[in-house]
C-alpha cells in the first residue's frame, strides 16, 4: 500500500519553525566565528620575538603601567612634589657637605660576591685587595641625614618605568652599583641583563621596569663612541651633535647624565665641524670649558624639547675626582692612590685634577634650564676618598711588564672605584634627590 503523500505546502508549514531556529543558530555561530578568527588572525600576525637588524638593535620597552607608582607620581605632582617624589628633604640640608664616618654595622649594603653584575674591573676583593675598610665608610651630611636606601620603595616607584644612565665608565659604575642595591629583592627568574652594542639593559620583569646604561662619554657624537674599543688618544667631538645618541634616550622616565673624565686631556678640545664620514674633515680647537658648555647646552635644549617635567625627571652627576699624586694631600712619599686605606681628613681638600671651571659650567647650564635638571654633587665627598679606588686590584687587560710588577703604583688605577664602595653613596644621594628633593 502506498503511503499517503503530503503536500509540499503542508510539509513546509510543519518544518518552518525548525528551519528558522536552525538558520538563526547557524548565522550566530558564523558571526562569532568570523569575529574570533579576525582577532586570532591579528594576534598571529603580531611579531612574537622581534629581532632587531644588526645595524640598529631595537630594545623593547616596558609598557605604560597605570597603577602603583603611576598614581603616586600624579598625586605627587598635584601635591607640589615633582614626579616620583614621596617627601621633602629637611630644610637647609646640603647632603653634599659632611664627613665620612666608619660604620661596620651599616656598610656595605651588599657583599661583592653577592652581585654578579659587577665588571671585573671593579671587583677588588676578587682580585686580591687585602683590606676591606674602604667598604665600611658611611657619608654623614652636616646637620641632617640621608634617607635610608629602600630598594622595595624604589622598585615599586619604577614599576612600568624606564630609568636610563648616560655617560662614561664612571656613570656605568654608578649604574652597576644601583643594580647591586636593587637586584637582591627580585626573584632570579624575574631579572636579566643584556648588552646591545652601547646599551645595557637590566630588566626587573615582575615590575615591568628597565634600568639601563648607554655609553656616550662626551654625550655628543665623538670618535670614542665604540662601547668596547674607545681608548683613543686623539679625541674628537662632533660639535654639539647629540642626535646619534639622543634617539636612544627618548622614552626614558628618569635620565641620569654624566660627562667629565674624557674632557680632561690637558689640551684644547678638537671639535669636528661636519661629519666623521667626510673625506676632508674640518677640525677646529676650542677651550675645554667652552666646548663642554656647548655640549651641555645642547643636552639641556634636548631635555627641554623631549622631557615632560610633570611625569619625568632628569639628573646630572658631577665630576668624579682622581688621586694620582700623594703630595696633593700632604703625603711626601711620592705615591698615589696605591695602598691608601683611609680617607682624606682635610674638609677643604680639592684635588688639582678636578676642574672648578667645568663645575661652574654645570651650574650655569642646568641652573637656567626650563626643565628642571637635578645636579647630584658627588665631587667634594669623593675628593676625600683616596682609599676607594680600584688601585691594582682589578682585571688587567694587558700582561704586566716586569717593571710594572716591581713598581705597583705605576699601573694603579686611581680613577675608577671598587664595588661595593663609594659609588653606592652616589646612589644614596641620587635616591635622596629623586624621592626626597
Amino acid at each position: 500500500m502506498m503511503k499517503p503523500q503530503h503536500s509540499m505546502a503542508g510539509h513546509g508549514s510543519r518544518r518552518s519553525p525548525f528551519l528558522t531556529s536552525y538558520a538563526l543558530t547557524l548565522a550566530f555561530i558564523t558571526f562569532v566565528s568570523v569575529l574570533y578568527f579576525k582577532d586570532f588572525s591579528s594576534t598571529l600576525h603580531r611579531p612574537f620575538l622581534s629581532r632587531p637588524p644588526p645595524h640598529r638593535r631595537q630594545i623593547s620597552r616596558p609598557r605604560p603601567h597605570h597603577h602603583g607608582s603611576g598614581g603616586s607620581n600624579q598625586a605627587a605632582v598635584s601635591g607640589g612634589l615633582p614626579p616620583f617624589a614621596v617627601g621633602h628633604a629637611p630644610a637647609g640640608c646640603d647632603i653634599g657637605q659632611g664627613e665620612w664616618v666608619y660604620d661596620e654595622a651599616a656598610r656595605p649594603w651588599y657583599a661583592e660576591e653577592e652581585c654578579p653584575y659587577i665588571q671585573p674591573q671593579l671587583t677588588c676583593q676578587a682580585h686580591g685587595r687585602p683590606d676591606t675598610a674602604y667598604q665600611h665608610w658611611r657619608w654623614q651630611p652636616r646637620g641632617c641625614s640621608l634617607p635610608s636606601f629602600n630598594a622595595t620603595l624604589m622598585l615599586d616607584m619604577l614599576r612600568g618605568k624606564r630609568m636610563l644612565f648616560v655617560g662614561d665608565s664612571l656613570n656605568r659604575g654608578q649604574y652597576v652599583s644601583l643594580i647591586c642595591l636593587l637586584h637582591r629583592i627580585i626573584p632570579e627568574s624575574s631579572k636579566s641583563m643584556e648588552t646591545f652594542d652601547s646599551l645595557t639593559v637590566f630588566r626587573a620583569k615582575n615590575y615591568n621596569a628597565t634600568i639601563e646604561f648607554y655609553w656616550a662619554p662626551f654625550l655628543a657624537e665623538s670618535n670614542s663612541d665604540d662601547a668596547v674599543v674607545h681608548r683613543i688618544a686623539d679625541r674628537i667631538v662632533r660639535g654639539s651633535a647629540i642626535e646619534k645618541h639622543a634617539r636612544f634616550w627618548k622614552g626614558a622616565d628618569i635620565l641620569v647624565f654624566n660627562t667629565y673624565l674624557w674632557w680632561m686631556t690637558g689640551q684644547k678640545m678638537k671639535i669636528l665641524q661636519g661629519s666623521f664620514e667626510d673625506k676632508s674633515k674640518d677640525i677646529v680647537e676650542m677651550e675645554t670649558e667652552e666646548a663642554y658648555g656647548m655640549v651641555l647646552n645642547a643636552v639641556a635644549k634636548w631635555v627641554e624639547n623631549n622631557m615632560n617635567p610633570t611625569n619625568s625627571r632628569v639628573f646630572f652627576v658631577t665630576m668624579s675626582p682622581t688621586h694620582t699624586r700623594s703630595k696633593d694631600w700632604g703625603d711626601d712619599s711620592d705615591g698615589n692612590c696605591y695602598n691608601q686605606t683611609t680617607p682624606i681628613r682635610d674638609s677643604s681638600y680639592w684635588g688639582p685634577g678636578t676642574s672648578k671651571g667645568l663645575m661652574r659650567v654645570i651650574g650655569e647650564v642646568f641652573g637656567t634650564s626650563k626643565v628642571p635638571v637635578g645636579v647630584v654633587n658627588v665631587t667634594q665627598l669623593s675628593e676625600y676618598r683616596k682609599d676607594a679606588h680600584t688601585q691594582i686590584y682589578k682585571k688587567q687587560w694587558n700582561p704586566l711588564t716586569p717593571e710594572q710588577i716591581a713598581n705597583p703604583k705605576s699601573y694603579a688605577d686611581c680613577t675608577h672605584w671598587c664595588l661595593p664602595g663609594l659609588q653606592d653613596t652616589w646612589n644614596e644621594l641620587l635616591y635622596s634627590k629623586l624621592f626626597f628633593p
